[in-house]
């Protein structure tokens, strides 16, 4: 394949993905399912949704913080904590090489439930995030990134959160290695795709 029907081909999947996350009637998130091993909890999306606005839990959610140790005012600061990303260069990085290392990476966490096809989840990543700029005129949280999925139940499996949060000591590091050189690298025009 040459590079022009590699990047037609990009275009072209990336019109198509649009298409059907821009049509009112398509659907977003309804649901996210925890995944650990043989045992899953299903949360309304409208349960996060209370959690960003008021910092409280409630109903299953609640319970799962409390077993879990977690603080609901924490996870509702991560909820809302908003990002600056510019729609052509946040798509170019997600075309990238280094940004398709990146989604493969988070599709192992992140992907519709029942659903482990690595061509779906990605294409379902870059929806979300796509949908969810453009909704927010170039800022997007992980709140506006799970309303945006275009799946009804998104599920987040455990295990594998776990292994990235403790290579990492903190989301803000996180967002830092992603966001830092490779979108600065991208904003020149320096990056390859």
């Amino acid at each position: 394949m040459t590079r022009e029907t590699i990047y037609l081909s990009k275009l072209i999947l990336t019109l198509l993905v649009n298409l059907f996350v821009f049509i009112p009637s398509g659907k977003s998130a309804e649901q996210l399912s925890l995944v650990n091993g043989l045992f899953s909890r299903t949360i309304p999306m409208s349960s996060i949704e209370d959690l960003a606005i008021t910092g409280e839990a409630k109903g299953t959610l609640k319970n799962l913080m409390r077993l879990s140790n977690q603080s609901p005012k924490e996870l509702a600061n991560l909820l809302n904590q908003e990002y600056e990303l510019p729609l052509v260069t946040t798509t170019k990085l997600m075309y990238s090489s280094i940004g398709q290392v990146i989604i493969l990476r988070v599709a192992k966490i992140i992907h519709p439930r029942k659903i482990k096809d690595k061509a779906i989840t990605v294409s379902a990543i870059r929806s979300g995030v796509i949908n969810g700029i453009s909704k927010r005129n170039g800022k997007l949280n992980l709140i506006q990134f799970l309303k945006s999925y275009p799946n009804k139940t998104i599920a987040i499996n455990i295990p594998a959160l776990n292994k990235v949060l403790n290579k990492v000591d903190s989301m803000s590091e996180l967002i830092k290695f992603f966001s830092g050189t490779p979108l600065q690298e991208i904003k020149k025009g320096n990056a390859a795709d």
